[in-house]
């Protein structure tokens, strides 16, 4: 149950985030870009971490040829 209680957690505050970011796009009130720009912050910290993780993956793999 808890497992299941903090991935719903996690749900709404991305789901949250992406609202927030959609409003504040528009002209929301300050508290809507705040958590915007902290949406937006996380999405950038998670891209480029992936994109270093793939890019570390690559690195690693060697290809024996014949």
């Amino acid at each position: 149950m808890t497992m299941f209680a903090a991935l719903a957690l996690l749900l709404v505050a991305v789901v949250g985030g992406c609202v927030c970011v959609f409003w504040a796009a528009r002209g929301g009130p300050r508290w809507a870009r705040g958590v915007a720009m902290v949406t937006l912050m996380a999405g950038e910290v998670l891209r480029v971490g992936s994109k270093q993780k793939r890019r570390k993956n690559d690195d690693s793999t060697v290809i024996m040829g014949g």
